[in-house]
């Protein structure tokens, strides 16, 4: 199954033989006091600029239900984002992992976003639309 958006994503860990926990990090994009004139200008038009964890969760998609109720919560938190990150835990049978089981890789997903590295996560748009970042 092809991931193009947060539902599809949604879809694809409830097809999934064992329970999922769905690990979410949503960060900001910040400019760093050393930019140049033009990664200033780049950013002003949206571009560019660091990714800042803001505000992370766990649930089950379940829990989520589609974007559009994720949205509604996250919102209650204003904490403003750019890019959600996504990857998921699998449980066992049909059960999906605790929720504090889930802590150390949520803390994990943080840190390799501090670093650059999301190689082992999807990321989506504030729309919804799963993007790659270079």
């Amino acid at each position: 199954m092809t991931i193009s958006s947060f539902d599809d994503l949604l879809l694809a860990a409830c097809e999934q033989p064992q329970g999922q926990r769905l690990l979410l990090v949503f960060a900001a994009a910040e400019l760093p006091d050393d930019a140049t004139p033009e990664q200033r200008a780049g950013f002003a038009q949206g571009a560019g600029g660091a990714l800042v964890p803001t505000m992370c969760v766990d649930k089950t998609p379940e829990e989520i239900g589609n974007f559009a109720r994720l949205m509604q919560e996250a919102d209650q938190f204003d904490a403003p984002w750019r890019v959600l990150f996504a990857s998921s835990l699998s449980g066992a049978g049909d059960q999906p992992p605790a929720s504090d089981a889930a802590e150390p890789a949520l803390q994990g997903m943080v840190e390799a976003i501090k670093q650059g590295a999301f190689a082992n996560m999807i990321a989506f748009d504030t729309v919804g639309n799963a993007i790659a970042l270079a």
